[in-house]
């Protein structure tokens, strides 16, 4: 299985000039937990989470004024479509990383989730048992 066969190809990204205001509400939309910044040709350059708006608060920046491009992680934590699965979660794993964007030639492409992964992997004999009865 490879990265291309798991990843979700609707992916919302940021421009490294979004306001951290905007962001916020994004992420606070609960699809996200993170936003993969993109330059104009459509090419990863970094990751905005939750962490970062946190630590951008913390630190005094106004959410109002302060940019994608100025709290961003970087470089981005990324994975080719064409990446075995089993190397997309040793990267989500040493990383500890809930989304990677997927990429074609460095440009965004798609993005998976650890529970992406873990719904395609979940094996169809696996039985759950409520009150002692199968379902």
């Amino acid at each position: 299985m490879k990265a291309r066969d798991v990843m979700n190809k609707r992916v919302t990204a940021a421009t490294p000039r979004a306001i951290g205001r905007d962001l916020a509400q994004q992420l606070l939309s609960g699809m996200y937990s993170g936003l993969p910044v993109v330059d104009a040709n459509g090419a990863v350059i970094g990751v905005v989470t939750e962490f970062d708006l946190l630590t951008a608060m913390r630190e005094g920046k106004d959410l109002q004024t302060v940019k994608a491009e100025e709290i961003m992680g970087q470089p981005a934590v990324c994975v080719e479509e064409d990446d075995p699965i089993e190397a997309v979660i040793a990267k989500m794993t040493n990383h500890h990383i809930i989304r990677v964007p997927v990429v074609r030639n460095g440009k965004l492409v798609g993005i998976i989730a650890r529970a992406d992964i873990l719904s395609r992997m979940i094996e169809p004999e696996f039985v759950t048992v409520f009150g002692g009865q199968e379902t």
